[in-house]
């Protein structure tokens, strides 16, 4: 990358802010919408697919334009991310069946992963470790606003207008940040000494979907022992297995093995990946709790969400700059992880509106000093020639663990909601159908599906239709569903907050080495990795 002043440093970051927060709110706009959505659309067990596939696809992209990125320049894959990021986003509003949905959460998917992993990586080309920590910061508060703005924005117009316009209210602001990064951003030389590792990308991408689909069908669409998912996982290991042999002899690898020799990317991918199982997949199934269990509407289920958001971008602005002036990491991920475990803690036990959003304060606190930790110590153990794929092995870890977390979650959620719901019929615990008419009883029988939790105005329209010597068995039923969906949920929580506990753990044994003030690493070698010192001579300085 060419020199550059500090002024058009700061002028390329609000074009990559552009592009982070675009990115950034059309998936917080969605959350809260979501269980809405999926009951006009129908298809409550393929809910977790939704997710599921952006986080496949956009799983597979960030790995891959990683190392493409560090060949090619991070330019045409930001404008590349924000194209299909728009072309996804268009499709989803469109979709008139939960299968449409899922195919164009895909491509959106596709145009996140580009985008999010090309934005991260470009911030490491253009400030050193030392202040990098402070635009971090910044970026994860850009996100944070995002989380803000987007719950609230998502419930108030699924509530008062079309659901597709979630998908297309912010498609301007995608054709703006396209001009912005098109004009601003500085084209990078190709690297004509560096080779496509094509093998290993396609043996890469073979691994992930494997792994991503045995784990998403277990328990779902599959039984964890059946034929296709034991096939799947063995099919992830044999290809993961190819993939090590492909990249040890590749000149230049997609998924460098010597990266993994280094401890701090080994531990810091480690707590990113069990991180992100833990808050991924628990934070999936708060709109559930919210709406379903407390019965509160999509727009004041986003106000719910606002407080963790808020912590969240006060504590990531203020541990940037405290990492940025100190030049340590570690104490900051060990004061974050605990906030996150008490924060999860909480939400396993709410019981009104007031322990939810003291819950989400608490979480949103750990959240903001911990998050940008991580993909700071990664970026500052490696060379500034392997920053691309460095950063992308980061997120890719982080995005497995997101996937396969909200897999075994929505595995955890459905299996324990049917065994509570069938103990608590067996029980006695719903009402006495032996004295209404067979009609009528199973009638009142098809009423025990939590899916109908999720869309109040529905209920209560149904509700009022009914017979008047009916309604209060009605009533009954879905105490009982709302009372089995909440216990549900708690077993959910708690699995998450199981995750992050492993995550503190690892923490202590994160080696800290002190950031580097400049990116020229030439004066100094990473300890980690002395073999690379002779390399990095030969490097110039990106400022």
């Amino acid at each position: 990358m060419e020199q550059l002043t500090q002024k058009k440093k700061v002028t390329i970051m609000i074009a990559l802010m552009a592009a982070m927060f675009f990115a950034a709110i059309n998936q917080t706009i969605v959350s809260t919408a979501m269980p809405r959505i999926i009951a006009i659309l129908g298809g409550i067990e393929y809910y977790t697919w939704v997710i599921t596939i952006y986080m496949l696809t956009s799983t597979i992209a960030t790995v891959l334009v990683g190392k493409l990125s560090d060949i090619y320049g991070r330019k045409p894959f930001l404008l590349v991310g924000i194209v299909l990021f728009i072309i996804g986003a268009f499709l989803c509003g469109t979709s008139s069946s939960i299968f449409q949905l899922i195919t164009y959460r895909g491509i959106q998917g596709l145009g996140g992963g580009i985008l999010m992993s090309a934005t991260v990586t470009a911030v490491g080309d253009l400030f050193a470790p030392r202040e990098r920590a402070k635009w971090t910061g910044i970026m994860m508060a850009i996100f944070g606003f995002s989380s803000v703005l987007g719950p609230t924005l998502g419930g108030f117009m699924v509530d008062h207008i079309a659901w597709k316009w979630i998908f297309w209210i912010f498609l301007p602001l995608g054709l703006v940040a396209f001009g912005m990064i098109w004009k601003m951003f500085p084209k990078t030389a190709r690297k004509t000494t560096e080779s496509i590792d094509y093998l290993g990308s396609l043996f890469l991408t073979l691994t992930i979907i494997a792994l991503l689909l045995g784990f998403s069908w277990a328990g779902t669409k599959y039984d964890w022992g059946s034929f296709e998912i034991i096939g799947l996982l063995a099919a992830a290991a044999v290809f993961l297995v190819i993939l090590l042999l492909i990249e040890r002899k590749a000149k230049s690898p997609v998924l460098p093995l010597a990266m993994f020799k280094n401890g701090i990317v080994t531990v810091s991918n480690s707590i990113g990946f069990l991180m992100n199982a833990g808050m991924m997949g628990a934070m999936m199934y708060l709109p559930f709790f919210v709406q379903g269990v407390l019965g509160i509407s999509p727009t004041t289920s986003g106000f719910v969400n606002m407080p963790m958001s808020i912590a969240m971008i006060i504590l990531s602005t203020l541990s940037g700059r405290w990492i940025s002036k100190s030049g340590k990491y570690k104490r900051f991920a060990m004061a974050g992880m605990p906030f996150m475990v008490i924060g999860m803690l909480m939400m396993a036990f709410m019981t009104n509106v007031g322990v939810a959003v003291a819950a989400m304060i608490v979480f949103g606190i750990g959240l903001g000093i911990a998050m940008p930790v991580f993909t700071l110590t990664v970026q500052n153990a490696v060379a500034p020639s392997e920053l691309g794929v460095a950063t992308a092995t980061a997120t890719l870890f982080r995005n497995l663990g997101g996937t396969i977390g909200i897999a075994v979650m929505g595995t955890v959620m459905n299996s324990t909601l049917t065994s509570k719901l069938e103990a608590a019929v067996k029980a006695g615990e719903g009402p006495d159908l032996s004295k209404v008419d067979p009609a009528t009883a199973e009638k009142l029988t098809s009423f025990l599906n939590p899916q109908m939790l999720l869309d109040q105005p529905k209920l209560k329209e149904l509700h009022a239709t009914l017979p008047e010597q009916i309604q209060p068995l009605f009533t009954h039923i879905i105490e009982m569903v709302r009372s089995v969906l909440s216990d549900s949920l708690t077993v959910v929580f708690l699995f998450g907050m199981s995750l992050l506990i492993v995550a503190f753990v690892l923490v202590f044994f994160l080696k800290e080495i002190p950031l580097r003030t400049s990116n020229d690493m030439k004066a100094k070698a990473n300890p980690e990795q002395p073999e690379q010192a002779d390399k990095l001579k030969k490097e110039p300085a990106l400022n």
